[in-house]
């Protein structure tokens, strides 16, 4: 089944409901929205596009983004998203990789974007796409469930970036495990789309157009804490999807504007560590509007789930660690931990995630090798690390890659990063490994310190004692005024590794 067929559907329940908002206007009812994607893939048709061809979207948040997807998808073609932030250059990698035949791209990126591309670009909130959507419409197009759909491309931070072949009916299942694990869904509803749409925001959309909800896109195209807050006050209820660091802004600039998120109805995080200090100041706030999910886009949004009861019910006696799990496995997926040959290891015993279910992905986009490095006897292995308990939950320990080994004894960052940040001192913090000749590795946290402190090594050091095993504490804090994060928020370790290496 084409994806598609889900807005043709809801057009036909409900075509005069709104459904494309820009900001508080709204742009497109629903019977609107599917005439203009079902014109837009006609107009694609025309241009010679086929089924299971490629076709870029290099742009920012807008409500022609959600019109282009469902034109790419009506006309049978696979969607390739990519970050309206990265470089032309890294945009130009991508659909040259991914083998794109058109792109629709950004007003504001389309002069960077020209010298870059060499393939037909239209840009998407031009006269020109305006003209495509207005065109004869064409049916939906015959697709399986095995066919692609969206080209993900991975953030990259240790090389070039891999495609992830994301089928129809991947994206059925990972839509379909949202209103049972995550969080109903309704008509009167709304997705606000702060987030990046070639992210996790997107992959939420079509659950969204299902049930007919209505879609804002902030007239900024993107995140500012006090647009979503006065957005959801106005025309809520509202649910988004957040990365951690964008629930740390929301509620610095709710407590500082005194608002309580009035309007908001879900706020959906993941994508990075959520820590429990943060989370607890958030729930505190605003209440129990919180639901953590963890996947990756080999199985986007789709691994584990941490409902809200779960998040917010403190009176629970395992209430803490639960908080501090990333929930239990959604309806389509199995997930248990392996060690280094893959051999399912008993609750409790920290290994490598792994994963099997409907919302995995085939392989990656043309790279047999790292497609069989990941997938092995029908399990991705998601080089994450982490523990299931007795009763499912699932607790990350770190990337494989950013344990720390010394002396002989494995140290997780996480662990040492959730105990500073219960200092009053510490804002942000990451900890990394550097060489040692005598350990092997020693613990190096970086610290971003609360507004007007200065960070006081001596103290944290006693924090930590108090608190952790002592060859798990920080052998040195280098204090800074921000941590480096890729486009999608998280934190890049390599290049926190990087700045050590370079150091005197």
């Amino acid at each position: 089944m084409n994806i598609a067929h889900w807005l043709e559907r809801s057009a036909q329940t409900a075509p005069d409901s709104p459904a494309l908002m820009r900001g508080g206007v709204v742009v497109e009812s629903y019977g609107g929205f599917h005439a203009r994607a079902a014109a837009l893939a006609g107009a694609l048709m025309g241009r010679g596009i086929k089924p299971g061809d490629r076709v870029a979207i290099f742009a920012g948040n807008s409500p022609e983004y959600l019109i282009a997807f469902y034109g790419i998808w009506m006309a049978g073609a696979a969607a390739v998203p990519i970050n309206a932030k990265l470089h032309p250059k890294e945009a130009s990698f991508i659909m040259q990789d991914s083998g794109a035949r058109h792109v629709f791209v950004g007003a504001g990126l389309a002069p960077d974007l020209t010298a870059e591309a060499e393939l037909p670009a239209t840009v998407l909130e031009a006269d020109a796409f305006a003209a495509m959507t207005r065109g004869a419409p064409a049916p939906v197009a015959d697709r399986g469930p095995s066919d692609l759909a969206w080209l993900f491309y991975t953030s990259g931070t240790t090389g070039r970036p891999k495609g992830v072949r994301i089928t129809h009916g991947m994206l059925a299942a990972t839509s379909l495990c949202y209103p049972v694990d995550v969080d109903p869904i309704s008509a009167k509803d709304a997705a606000l789309y702060a987030a990046p749409m070639s992210h996790g925001a997107g992959i939420y959309a079509p659950i969204h157009v299902r049930m007919g909800a209505r879609h804002i896109v902030p007239p900024s195209g993107g995140f500012d804490a006090g647009e979503v807050l006065d957005l959801s006050a106005a025309h809520g209820p509202t649910s988004m999807f957040l990365a951690p660091t964008m629930v740390r802004r929301l509620t610095d600039a709710a407590k500082a504007s005194g608002m309580r998120g009035d309007g908001i109805r879900t706020i959906v995080y993941g994508g990075g560590p959520m820590y429990r200090a943060d989370i607890e100041e958030a729930v505190d706030w605003f209440g129990p509007k919180f639901v953590q999910i963890y996947g990756q886009g080999e199985c986007p949004m789709a691994i584990t789930a941490l409902s809200r009861a779960d998040v917010a019910d403190r009176a629970h006696p395992r209430w803490a660690a639960r908080l501090a799990s990333v929930g239990r496995a959604q309806s389509l997926v199995e997930v248990a931990i392996g060690d280094a040959q893959g051999a399912t290891l008993p609750a409790g015993e920290i290994g490598e995630i792994m994963v099997r279910g409907a919302p995995v992905m085939p392989g990656y986009w043309q790279n047999p090798q790292a497609t069989a490095k990941t997938l092995k006897d029908g399990w991705l292995m998601t080089g994450d690390m982490g523990h299931l308990d007795p009763d499912g939950y699932l607790t990350l320990a770190d990337r494989s890659k950013d344990v720390i080994i010394s002396g002989g004894s494995n140290i997780y960052p996480r662990e040492v990063e959730e105990v500073l940040l219960t200092h009053p001192s510490v804002h942000e913090v990451s900890v990394v490994g550097r060489p040692s000749a005598e350990w092997g590795e020693e613990v190096v946290a970086f610290v971003v310190p609360a507004p007007g402190v200065t960070v006081d090594p001596t103290a944290l050091d006693a924090h930590c004692l108090n608190q952790i095993a002592r060859f798990k504490r920080p052998k040195a804090y280098v204090t800074v005024q921000g941590l480096p994060k890729n486009n999608y928020g998280k934190i890049l370790k390599t290049e926190l590794r990087r700045r050590l290496q370079d150091a005197p």
